[in-house]
């Protein structure tokens, strides 16, 4: 095992990462080393940190979501350090993954942001993604920055209806 845990904490990271082929967010890899009670928020938050300056991560904010990635580097690390985290952290680790994948995939896969336009107006910009390939992008232009909000906000949840309708009415 480690002689260092906050090496251990990094190498979690790492290992999520390279288990899914699609970004984790820093809340979803926090759901799970914080409720295991491996390390508590700031060591968690320092170690992201640690990885994004090493550049062994990429870190992508969107809105109020942080999407990381496993760099080349990162993926070397992993692969040469694997090992060197314990069987049992791997499991749940992997278990964690496996139970919640659909739902990882579609946090970060389903995005929004909105920002004023050049014309004064808001524009909401919408994405859904699958496997990292647009299925649709859809921009809206409304009169303020509640409004926006409120298009992003509801993207999450009507995203699908969106797409089946988009679909079935242009088909």
């Amino acid at each position: 095992m480690l002689q260092e845990p906050q090496t251990l904490y990094k190498l979690m990271i790492l290992y999520m990462l390279g288990k899914v082929e699609f970004p984790l967010t820093k809340a979803q890899i926090s759901e799970f080393i914080l409720d295991k009670g491996y390390t508590n928020y700031m060591t968690l938050q320092e170690s992201f940190g640690d990885l994004v300056d090493a550049g062994m991560i990429t870190a992508e904010t969107v809105r109020n979501r942080t999407n990381l990635s496993l760099t080349k580097e990162g993926e070397d690390t992993l692969n040469f350090f694997e090992d060197r985290i314990g069987e049992t952290i791997r499991k749940e680790i992997d278990a964690f993954l496996q139970d919640n994948k659909l739902k990882l995939r579609d946090e970060v896969s389903i995005t929004s942001e909105y920002y004023k336009a050049t014309t004064g107006e808001y524009e909401a910009h919408l994405v859904a993604k699958e496997k990292d390939i647009p299925l649709l992008q859809l921009t809206i232009s409304v009169p303020d920055k509640e409004s926006a909000s409120a298009i992003c906000d509801h993207w999450t949840d009507k995203n699908q209806e969106v797409y089946q309708y988009l679909v079935k009415t242009l088909f």
